[in-house]
């Protein structure tokens, strides 16, 4: 699961979706005509190819029986491919073959034979198109990219499909299967340009609209899936189309529609190789062992070497999460097809996911042994070149690993969190994870995005989790004030909980809304950001019903909207039902149900009886703020005095009294400005950002001189932002001449936190909690402190030292007392230092 701001998916899908779609596609690609009635470069418009490319593939048959020439021929053997009858497809292209060996019925019986399995016949029939093909046109060449393709030989199937491109630039068909090369590397901006060029020239071209639709499945999947049912209507009987919205309605849960689906693909073709597989994976995804087995018996049959069966299963477990039967699967897809380039990948990917990390590297340099043009597979080794670099702390089953320019900062903050998190969920949930629990911290943003879905970008995510591994980014991945690591880090904790007392079957609402839960649970200015903008869309009536959260998650702009509001579903089921049924409902999610059976069977009412209730108790808790936040009439150009006039006829708008405040400042009336700005607080004290009332008091209150309504002020701003750095450090200034060295430090820890590598406030925190006697907490400050590379370090490593005494560490303490006076062999405070240590030595104790 993915912390708050989560965007996209792991890349799984693109390239199972390719997979799929890969031999479906060169049906098409050589047959198309523009339904504009232009004739596309390299093809003429026939009755038999319009039939072709509308679905009707037995009208094909009847239009071509009598026709003898390579062209029909094809056409008709693609049309019997279609329709999954094969062995005819076969016999029609043998025929071609035996006097053009080179041609398209070359290409398209090769690449049957290697989907069928018959991997020696199809790669010599590909390698003669390749080595005595024609290249004297673009129809030819793209005919060869297609054929290194199919034998894997992706920079000669590159450099084939750019020279077609440079001498057909805006031939749909040679710019999709271009596009298609560069989407199954995961070049993406290659790929959509190709496809665009495609789109430009011929907008009614399937495969370049199909192609777009994969492309942009993750950054909007509600267009694509229009896109998509856009090219059904056109084509109800386009296999590739009904499989891709199988698998988007899979990844939403939805098996029933995912099974139609898939039906609809199979009474086209009934031995698709690809629709079959989906159906077994869903037949393993419900733990339906005997029907898996027998799905894969029967797809065996058409192709015993066909590894995807179960590749294709494991990797749709992996996406609900269920890594390590997906290494399981995956690994029976390699003893099946050792060469499965894409099982090597994908085994990989799923070992990074379940924390084996050293086998995830074999199996990766074995998928780029065999393809050193796929990106992810790239990246991920990169990753674990950098990951080999980092140390690893270990506190019982809890292992983490930290980059080593981070590791003397952030050691005694990650893991001293990370172990209070566990233990106090295990206690809350009355769970113990199994371990051992990986926690990998990354001080570069696009290093936690490759380890987590393969790719860099991934911008909106902070942090993820798998069950046992835990990814997020460190502080110095962002600007300090960006986010709170500790509640990230916090948040996944959670995550490790909710998924293994589920055995990893929860959905992502579910998940996402105890984590947040927990968040808010765990500190009162965590997990709250979202308060303002819910109220809004509670009024505006666009907050999904609890049946349709985890499909909205399609939605990426929805995404904090969905993670606050699931987290209000959990808080209502928890205070209606109590926190035993919400572990029932994790270990009924365990057993296979999925949420309505899972509802009934830990609350005893359905999801419309809760929603019932959610309701009533969102209109309750939210009803003041809903009207703070309505917006009544206002003149436009309002002067101060009608300001004041709607204020007062609207007291409860926060709205109006904010506008109020911003022109009394205008005008000059700070005193007055402040008094509506500490109003529209009390109306709205979940207020943050640039809507928080108190942050602009402090603003106020310094431009006035009053240094202790500023300090008020900023107090209360710290207490709703979550990670407002500039705030606490502001706070800090303004507290310390004050001498009141509690405020001080209390300011300071704030700073300490959000920032760990700010070596003054460290200090300060480290400083109070010496005085404190609170040795542990000392330790852990100055340590960080010292590690942050402050430009006192003699002085440092003497405060370090005075904690190590304080706890009776005589030998650390000696050693950072020495290193002190190393730097500054007169330092007085130092030499004192080592005196203490001495007379505090046992007597006969040997000096370290």
């Amino acid at each position: 699961m993915i912390a708050a701001g989560e965007q996209g998916r792991p890349p799984d899908r693109v390239v199972t979706a390719q997979r799929l779609l890969a031999v479906c596609v060169a049906l098409v690609i050589a047959v198309t005509t523009s339904s504009s009635g232009q004739t596309p470069a390299l093809n003429t418009p026939t009755d038999a190819t319009r039939a072709f490319n509308s679905g009707q593939f037995d009208a094909v048959e009847g239009l071509l029986r009598s026709a003898t020439d390579e062209r029909s021929l094809v056409l008709r053997a693609r049309a019997h491919i279609a329709r999954g009858r094969y062995a005819e497809a076969e016999k029609l292209l043998q025929g071609v073959v035996a006097s053009a060996p080179a041609g398209d019925a070359a290409l398209e019986l090769g690449q049957l034979q290697l989907y069928l399995g018959r991997r020696q016949e199809g790669t010599r029939l590909l390698q003669t198109v390749l080595t005595r093909g024609a290249q004297g046109s673009p129809l030819d060449l793209m005919r060869l990219g297609l054929a290194a393709r199919a034998l894997g030989r992706f920079q000669d199937a590159n450099g084939f499909l750019r020279t077609a491109s440079s001498l057909a630039p805006s031939d749909p068909a040679i710019n999709t299967a271009w596009g298609e090369l560069f989407l199954e590397k995961y070049n993406r901006a290659d790929a959509v340009r190709s496809f665009q060029v495609a789109l430009k020239s011929d907008a009614t071209y399937v495969p370049a609209q199909l192609a777009m639709a994969r492309v942009t499945i993750d950054q909007d999947p509600p267009a694509a899936k229009s896109a998509i049912e856009a090219i059904l209507k056109a084509n109800p009987n386009h296999v590739p189309a009904h499989l891709l919205i199988a698998e988007l309605a899979l990844d939403n849960r939805q098996r029933d529609d995912a099974r139609a689906s898939i039906a609809a693909a199979l009474e086209v073709n009934p031995n698709s190789l690809e629709a079959r597989s989906l159906s077994a994976a869903i037949a393993f995804l419900e733990g339906r062992t005997n029907d898996f087995a027998a799905a894969v018996a029967g797809i065996l049959a058409v192709n015993p070497a066909y590894a995807d069966a179960y590749r294709i299963a494991g990797d749709h477990v992996a996406r609900n999460y269920r890594f390590e039967e997906a290494v399981e699967l995956t690994r029976r897809a390699l003893q099946l097809d050792p060469a499965n380039i894409q099982a090597s990948a994908d085994l990989g990917s799923h070992l990074l996911r379940v924390g084996d990390e050293p086998g995830a590297r074999r199996a990766l340099e074995t998928a780029f042994k065999a393809d050193p043009y796929d990106v992810v597979t790239f990246n991920q080794l990169a990753m674990l070149d950098t990951v080999d670099k980092f140390q690893t702390f270990r506190d019982g089953d809890l292992v983490v690993r930290l980059h080593p320019d981070e590791a003397g900062v952030m050691r005694d903050q990650v893991v001293p969190l990370a172990r209070r998190a566990l233990d106090t969920l295990s206690e809350k949930y009355q769970f113990k994870p199994t371990g051992p629990i990986l926690v990998e911290m990354f001080p570069k943003h696009d290093d936690f995005a490759v380890r987590t879905i393969g790719l860099p970008g991934f911008v909106g995510a902070l942090g993820a989790c798998f069950g046992k591994v835990v990814t997020l980014d460190s502080p110095r991945a962002r600007p300090p004030g960006t986010f709170s690591w500790t509640a990230t880090l916090w948040h996944e904790m959670a995550h490790v909980i909710s998924l293994q007392m589920s055995n990893n079957r929860v959905p992502r609402w579910v998940s996402e809304g105890i984590s947040q839960f927990e968040e808010r649970r765990a500190r009162p200015e965590w997990g709250r950001e979202t308060e303002i903008p819910f109220a809004r869309a509670l009024e505006d009536g666009k907050v999904p019903k609890i049946r349709d959260i985890n499909e909205s998650f399609n939605d990426p702009e929805l995404w904090s909207l969905l993670y606050h509001e699931s987290s209000l579903v959990i808080e209502h089921l928890v205070a209606t039902y109590g926190e035993p049924a919400l572990w029932r409902l994790l270990r009924e999610y365990g057993k296979g149900l999925e949420t309505e059976e899972a509802f009934k069977a830990a609350f005893n009412a359905t999801i419309d009886e809760i929603q019932v209730s959610f309701d009533e108790r969102l209109n309750r808790d939210y009803a003041s703020l809903r009207t703070a936040l309505k917006t009544p009439e206002i003149p436009e150009g309002a002067t101060v005095d009608q300001l004041k006039a709607v204020a007062t006829s609207n007291p409860d708008s926060f709205v109006v009294l904010m506008r109020l405040a911003q022109a009394l400042n205008e005008a000059g009336d700070v005193t007055e400005a402040i008094a509506a700005l500490e109003r529209a607080g009390r109306l709205v004290p979940a207020a943050n950002g640039e809507a928080n009332p108190n942050a602009a008091i402090a603003q106020l209150a310094l431009k006035q001189g009053d240094t202790a309504r500023a300090i008020r002020a900023l107090e209360a701003v710290i207490k709703v932002e979550s990670a407002d750095v500039e705030a606490a450090r502001k706070l800090a200034t303004l507290v310390a001449p004050l001498g009141d060295e509690a405020r001080t430090a209390a300011a300071y820890a704030v700073v300490a936190e959000l920032d760990p590598f700010d070596g003054q406030a460290q200090a300060v925190v480290g400083r109070r909690a010496l005085a404190q006697r609170d040795a542990p907490r000392a330790q852990r400050a100055l340590s960080a402190a010292l590690a942050s590379g402050p430009a006192d370090k003699a002085t440092a490593h003497a405060d370090l030292a005075e904690a190590h005494l304080l706890a009776g560490q005589l030998g650390d303490a000696r050693r950072e007392t020495l290193a002190a006076l190393e730097i500054a062999p007169s330092f007085e405070r130092a030499q004192d230092l080592l005196l203490k240590i001495i007379e505090a030595q046992p007597a006969g104790a040997i000096a370290p």
